[in-house]
Formats: structure tokens, sequence, C-alpha cells
């Protein structure tokens, strides 16, 4: 009789898979994951047995041209997307300028685009440039978070949402919101940045037509990785991409020399794609492998419950900003604390990390991947001294570093 599998759940956390500082309690991985084991050893390989050994023949000796789908198809399960969806390369900011852009050419009649004021900056930033720049009378409408379903009506041409409120933590019901903005004909774009990774999702469930994400923070890419784009497989050859690139085209080396889109997500590929990070990314996502994402966000759960208890025990004066009930929020938890900037760095002197922002959002991430409860505990613990004892009050803690 053979044993049955491990629940994935038992597997959890893979500390042995990540080189995490000795001394370091790292409550950050919403931002920047941390360096996984062999990424370092698989860019080596890329930049001196493939670039430096092969030169130019690697594009096909060592699979770079395919590096960017074969990517795409690891992603793709951890947020319920079909394999040959998703499309990597470039950074999350011009991905989100393809989806919009995109949706506006769908709906040409309309004019209004949906976002909330919790959405992540630079996706309005970006919204708003693509209005300047084509000039065509569109406007960028952004209502409370909570408002959002009301506000989609017939003039809406695309619902623009971050999934996990950057700040918060707060969860939008996407599946809710994907039926509001389809029942008036809009279209709908997901930002998974704070999403992929860290709670389940399933893109296709939803129906959504587009969907982008980073890769650097969950997903432990590194600094800069790579961005994905989804699209929705039956519109895929209805895509219009606005920003056109060599690699988006059906036959990059036939060189003509209008466009002709690829007749699959690859026409979502602008440039020559980043394959050294493209690699690393390739070598983190290994750390998936055999964990269901149910049983993932199992454990984040019970790590943010473990801390909200913790916290809100040993220091009274910080106040839960982020939702009470777990299912309500992704796989962070911010306090606010008037002096949070000074109490983040003096907690990150003391080795635990975690970060701030403005204007009083002391932020803390949770990635089962490479924490357990002890690690929970012992930041409690350390917040709770250097509260207790006023540290934060250093003058040093108060030097405002050009990343918070």
């Amino acid at each position: 009789m053979t044993n049955a599998p491990a629940p994935s759940h038992a597997m959890l956390p893979r500390k042995d898979r990540f080189d995490i500082p000795e001394g370091t309690i790292y409550l950050d991985g919403n931002s920047l994951g941390v360096l996984p084991k062999g990424a370092a050893d698989r860019a080596l390989r890329t930049i001196q047995d493939e670039w430096g050994t092969e030169l130019i023949k690697a594009w096909n000796t060592a699979g770079w041209m395919a590096l960017p789908q074969k990517v795409g198809d690891k992603i793709a399960p951890l947020i319920g997307a079909p394999e040959g969806s998703i499309a990597t390369g470039d950074t999350l900011s011009i991905k989100v300028f393809q989806a919009v852009a995109t949706a506006l050419k769908q709906r040409p009649d309309r004019k209004v685009i949906l976002s909330d004021t919790g959405n992540f900056p630079t996706d309005l930033y970006m919204a708003q440039g693509l209005i300047d720049t084509i000039g065509k009378d569109h406007v960028l409408k952004t209502v409370a978070p909570e408002d959002v379903e009301a506000a989609i009506s017939e003039d809406v041409a695309a619902v623009m949402l971050t999934h996990v409120d950057y700040r918060t933590g707060r969860l939008h019901d996407m599946d809710g919101i994907t039926r509001s903005a389809h029942a008036a004909g809009a279209v709908m774009i997901w930002d998974l940045a704070h999403s992929a990774g860290a709670v389940p999702v399933d893109i296709t469930a939803s129906g959504a037509e587009f969907a982008v994400g980073c890769t650097y923070k969950y997903l432990n890419g590194g600094p800069g990785a790579p961005a994905f784009i989804y699209a929705r497989p039956d519109i895929i050859e209805t895509v219009e991409p606005a920003l056109a690139g060599w690699l988006g085209h059906d036959a990059p080396f036939a060189m003509e020399m209008t466009y002709r889109p690829a007749m699959s997500t690859e026409r979502l590929r602008i440039g020559t794609p980043p394959i050294v990070q493209l690699a690393i990314l390739d070598e983190a996502l290994d750390a998936f492998d055999g964990i269901g994402m149910q049983d993932l966000r199992a454990s984040s759960i019970r790590l943010s419950e473990l801390f909200i208890r913790e916290v809100e025990a040993r220091c009274p004066m910080l106040t839960l900003a982020s939702p009470r009930d777990p299912e309500d929020r992704g796989s962070q938890v911010s306090f606010r604390f008037d002096n949070g900037y000074e109490a983040m760095q003096a907690l990150i002197a003391r080795g635990v990390i975690g970060d701030f922002r403005a204007p009083d959002i002391m932020r803390f991430g949770f990635t089962p991947l490479y924490l357990d409860d002890a690690d929970i505990i012992a930041a409690a613990q350390i917040l709770e001294d250097i509260m207790a004892r006023e540290t934060w009050k250093d003058p040093a803690y108060a030097v405002r570093s050009r990343v918070t």
C-alpha cells in the first residue's frame, strides 16, 4: 500500500529554498520578495554559459526566444489562467498602458475609464497619460473603492482596478465587479500586482478581458523583474496593440515594413525580452511547485491573524488599517501610527523589515513560503519593545530615504 501524498500545506514554509539574511524577519514580500536559492546560479549560467559561450546562438540553442512564454505558462496556474494566455516582459506600467489602450479601442463609442481612489498611482498615471496622448475626450474617473460597482454606467469603456489595495490590503470582489462591468458593456482590467502568488485568483472564471501584474513581489523574481499581461483567449485575435513591437509581430524575422500581429498572446510582446531577469524568474517560480494556492492562502490568513492579535495586545497605540475580516484582505496587514515612518525605521534597524506608505501606514506582508509562526511572534515582540521604549523618537529614524 502506497502512502498518499502529503497535503501541500504540510510543505510550508519552504525556508530552505530561500536566502534570508541571518537575524532578519522579512515582512516585506508584498513589496520585494527575497532571493530564491538557485537564482544567482541561474543568472550566472545564463550570463557565462549561454551568453558567454553561445553568444547570439543562444536565442535558439538556449531557448531564449521561448523563455517569455515558458515563464508565462508557469504564472498561469497561480492566477487561474490557461497556458498560452500570458505574455511576459516589459514593466507593469507598460502592461497597464497596453491593456487600457486596447480596451478603449474595443469600446470606441465610450469615453470613461473608471478606477478607484485606492488604485496604485502608476495605473492612474498611465491611464491619464494615454488619455492625454490620444486626445479623444476620454476621462479618467475615480471613486471610493466601495462605490465602484454603483459607478459602472453605460458610458464606461473600461474598469481598471487593483485587486488588492497596496496600502491596506483591502480585497475587491473580482467576480462581482467583473459581472457588473460586463452587464454595462465595459471591458474589465485587473491589476494583480499584490495578488499573484499571494491569494487564490481564478481569472478565467471571472471572465475579465485583461489582467496585468508584476513578478518581484510574491513571485520573488527580483528587483525590476518583468511584468505579465493576460488576455482572455477568446478575444486575443481582436486585440489591437497600441505598442506594436517587432516581437509581437506574427513573423518577427520576416522584417516586414508593416505590423501584422501574432495570432496569440504573443502579440502583446513588444521588444527584446530581458533574458537574465526572465531566467531568474523562471527559477524563482519553481518554489511554488506542489503548493496549492488555497493552502498558501490558509497559511497566509493564519499568519496575518496571529500578527494582528499579537500587535493589538502588545501595541495599543497602533490602529488596524486593514479590513478586520481576513476574507476581505490580501496577504498583508497595515497599521496606522502618526509616526509610522520613524517606527518602521526603528523596526528595520532591529531586523524586522516592513515598509511605510504615506501618510501613516506601516505595512507588513505575509509570505508563507518563507515565514512561520515563530517569525510572527518575534516580530510582534520587537515591535512592542520599540513602542514601549519609544525608540522611534531617535532623530536618526526621522531621516527620510528616497524609498520608504
